[in-house]
């Protein structure tokens, strides 16, 4: 999730080719209420959103017995490096330095996850 409409969108074009459903919300008290309804198999998670950080979604996710082994790709940004222990120490699966490329979200995505394209 993200708070930048154009990221989300982003995130939409270069998954569109491929096997999955993308849902997505503005920020993680949103993000958080969809997971009660279905478990998502990836979380894209920005560090900077407001309402609720990524850091503290992160830490909810984390101590919830239900979403703590969903894998996380935190989406950052030159100022947060200062994060990089704490989204260490909260074992997210990988990071992308924002502004991205569709091609470097499928490729961080596919380290996770095992992403099949759609068939022509």
């Amino acid at each position: 999730m993200d708070d930048a409409k154009a990221v989300r969108r982003l995130a939409q074009q270069a998954l569109r080719d491929f096997d999955c459903e993308v849902s997505e919300a503005d920020n993680g008290f949103k993000a958080l209420f969809a997971m009660e309804r279905t478990l998502p198999d990836l979380i894209l998670l920005d560090v900077n959103m407001p309402t609720m950080g990524g850091l503290e979604m992160l830490t909810l996710l984390r101590s919830k017995p239900e979403l703590k082994e969903i894998p996380v790709i935190m989406l950052t940004s030159p100022a947060d490096h200062a994060v990089s222990a704490q989204l260490a120490a909260l074992g997210v699966s990988d990071t992308l330095m924002k502004p991205f490329t569709p091609a470097e979200l499928i490729e961080k995505i596919s380290r996770v996850l095992d992403l099949k394209r759609l068939h022509s």
